[in-house]
């Protein structure tokens, strides 16, 4: 039988959205590659090869810049929520991880909202230690993140529930 203070009531993991597939990345910079070549061969005929040369390193600065944001999408965040603790957690692109430990009943949601753009920025708040959650998400995602994490957290201040 579970211990009911170590049954999660909620559970995340935030990562980076990514709107293409490696496999799509690879297909993107292959033809953009296909393109740069074909608009540079009239530029090298008629012999300013510099031009060609400055649109062989837009591919190749595109190429760095998105190969740069892929490995940014390692990073993440989790949050984990018992009846007596909520974990939050940061693991950066190098696989550091820096952990926080709050008491559910002390710690509070705190949301910056925009009445134009939304969800700005929602912040673990206990102690006087603020701890920005979910900085690369969304203004919609950051609120249903808000809205989420605030029911779980109303669950866990009522305590476990026995059966």
């Amino acid at each position: 039988m579970s211990d009911p203070f170590e049954r999660k009531i909620y559970e995340a993991r935030l990562s980076p959205h990514r709107s293409m597939t490696p496999r799509a990345f690879y297909l993107f910079i292959v033809v953009y590659c296909v393109a740069q070549l074909v608009f540079a061969l009239p530029f090298l005929f008629m012999g300013a090869w510099p031009v060609a040369g400055f649109m062989g390193l837009d591919a190749l600065a595109l190429y760095i810049a998105f190969r740069i944001s892929f490995r940014s999408a390692g990073a993440y965040e989790t949050l984990d929520l018992t009846a007596l603790e909520l974990v939050f957690a940061r693991v950066d692109v190098g696989g550091r991880r820096r952990e926080w430990r709050f008491n559910p009943s002390w710690v509070r949601l705190q949301q910056d909202v925009h009445e134009e753009f939304g969800t700005q920025s929602v912040a673990l708040v206990s102690r006087g230690e603020i701890v920005e959650i979910g900085a690369f998400l969304g203004p919609e995602q950051k609120a249903e993140l808000a809205r989420d994490l605030d029911r779980a957290l109303a669950t866990a201040r009522r305590g476990p529930l026995f059966e």
